[in-house]
């Protein structure tokens, strides 16, 4: 069976109330986008409350299955027989087509759960249910019916056709890419940031990235790692603008004149000055990092404070709650996890401190921040001047 429409199942955007629309359209938009890589022809379009994908010519099913289950927005994915008869015989012979492909050869219990919108029809749910049920019971003699914990839920759709399916795939839930305004992504070449900006992309958010970068100390290997990151991300979330700064001159003079023990933190209040500043010039509304509570030194409590202290736009923080095991395990759901262990060091690595201070005074660090007012603020320019961007998809 050659299956040409897909039912688009959503969840939190049907709550939407009045602007539920809007959800709808970004979803569809999101739908076209990543529908564009698949090879054949797609009508994408809405109707009744339903969302539907439609191949308009021969197509991969792996691969649009592949390509749907990345969409944010979705929670679930129907491949449906359409009858474009509204005949109730034609419909009885489509569903034992239906159940003869999708459940060869065993004994079932079904339910059949009929939704008809369009009230034209003669007969209505409850009559559509009995005698649709009837005939399959005629026709699959070994089938029994269960309507409290059936094996086959079989639905059927009246609408300006009918549509017939039984089985569904999960999509990633969430919301469509775009509703939710758009962020800056600390992005390292470890586990965490990559799982971070995926998981706040869920909800809406369309990411951009900043990663810092630190030559000769840090080789393009690395920078390689996390671009090749930011792919994997972007299969989700759409084209990521990956801003790539030359952090060597700015970490080099924290070493200098800083005291050793702080120099994580005060390395990660510019790395955040910067992104800050990266983000407000690409109307950003948020920052974005992998940081866990109490995982390293520089993600204490108190170590957290002291770097939110140098921004004025809120730090998003998903992963906060969660434990490295939990981190891991999106990880390698969503496939970042082996580029991620791969062993080229980022510049957080290169420069840690043998004994880093896990309970920084703001009040301190401010203090030993001023060693730097002679040279930093050029050199942060410098850095943002000399910003490498790059279109990852």
């Amino acid at each position: 069976m050659h299956y040409k429409v897909f039912l688009i199942k959503y969840a939190e955007i049907g709550i939407k109330g009045k602007n539920r629309y809007l959800f709808e359209d970004m979803l569809l938009h999101q739908i076209k986008n990543i529908l564009k890589d698949v090879e054949g022809e797609f009508a994408v379009y809405k109707t009744q409350g339903r969302v539907f994908v439609e191949a308009k010519s021969d197509y991969d099913y792996d691969e649009l299955m592949d390509a749907l289950s990345r969409v944010f927005g979705i929670t679930q994915i129907a491949p449906v027989l359409v009858s474009e008869e509204k005949d109730f015989e034609k419909l009885a012979e489509l569903s034992e087509e239906y159940l003869r492909y999708e459940y060869p050869g065993d004994k079932h219990t079904f339910k059949v759960n009929c939704r008809r919108a369009d009230k034209g029809f003669p007969m209505n749910s409850q009559e559509v249910n009995a005698a649709l049920g009837e005939k399959l019971l005629e026709r699959f003699p070994e089938y029994t019916v269960d309507v409290h914990n059936p094996e086959i839920m079989l639905s059927v759709e009246i609408r300006e056709r009918i549509f017939i399916y039984a089985k569904t795939y999960k999509g990633p839930g969430g919301m469509p890419v775009g509703t939710g305004g758009k962020a800056m992504l600390l992005l390292s070449g470890g586990i965490d940031s990559p799982v971070a900006g995926y998981m706040i992309a869920k909800r809406g958010v369309k990411i951009d990235a900043v990663y810092f970068h630190a030559p000769p100390y840090t080789s393009e290997r690395a920078k390689q790692k996390v671009i090749d990151l930011a792919k994997i991300v972007s299969r989700y979330t759409g084209p990521i603008y990956l801003h790539i700064i030359n952090f060597t001159d700015i970490q080099l003079y924290i070493y200098e004149k800083c005291p050793h023990d702080e120099l994580t933190i005060i390395m990660r209040r510019y790395m955040m000055r910067i992104a800050e500043k990266l983000a407000k010039d690409n109307d950003c509304l948020g920052l974005i990092t992998g940081e866990s509570i109490g995982q390293v030194a520089s993600q204490t409590m108190n170590s957290l404070a002291a770097t939110n202290e140098v921004c004025e736009l809120p730090v998003y923080r998903p992963l906060i709650a969660f434990d490295k095991q939990e981190i891991i395990e999106i990880s390698n759901r969503i496939g970042t996890f082996e580029t991620s262990i791969l062993p080229y060091e980022d510049c957080c690595t290169i420069f840690v401190a043998k004994h880093p201070v896990t309970k920084p005074n703001i009040g301190v660090i401010r203090k030993h921040e001023h060693n730097l007012d002679e040279r930093i603020e050029e050199l942060v320019k410098t850095a943002l001047d000399t910003d490498e961007v790059i279109v990852v998809r």
